[in-house]
């Protein structure tokens, strides 16, 4: 199994902006980006700026209840950014047609992804942020070869 890590300390809500332009410069389809901290670490944040500097103009919505948001970044590429957090039964999942959104032409960003592992069938990089003082630390697993590209896309290994 792949599993290498990068740590990332970032002492300002700045700096974890400005990493998601080099998370943005490997975002190509297919992948699975999943994203773990306790509340107000900075998941959402860090995913609206990547979302952004990608090149979503659109109205950015947490998918805190509608689980799910999609951006149409080409006409072949879309972005998912999923928020699992309400998840209460895993049920829930099948409701929505989860496992239908990971094609091959797929962008998956997913916040509190413990809530669904049953059906997260492969993960690329794992990200958790971590609160440190006022900045956060992030911690990024490559768990595939697609992640590990990644990684050194983004300068990590």
């Amino acid at each position: 199994m792949i599993a290498d890590t990068i740590l990332i300390d970032l002492p300002t809500e700045n700096q974890l902006l400005n990493f998601s332009e080099r998370l943005a410069l490997a975002m190509t389809p297919p992948k699975v980006l999943t994203f773990s901290g306790e509340i107000g670490a900075g998941k959402t944040t860090l995913i609206r700026a990547l979302l952004r500097r990608i090149g979503i103009n659109d109205k950015i919505k947490s998918p805190t209840f509608s689980l799910v948001e999609s951006y149409q970044l080409t006409a072949a590429i879309t972005i998912h950014h999923f928020d699992l957090y309400r998840i209460h039964d895993i049920s829930e999942l099948d409701d929505l047609g989860f496992r239908d959104y990971f094609t091959e032409n797929a962008i998956c960003l997913i916040e509190w992804p413990e809530r669904g592992l049953e059906y997260i069938n492969y993960v690329d990089l794992a990200v958790s942020l971590l609160i440190k003082g006022q900045g956060r630390t992030l911690q990024i697993v490559a768990q595939s070869d697609i992640g590990m590209a990644t990684l050194k896309l983004i300068g990590g290994v």
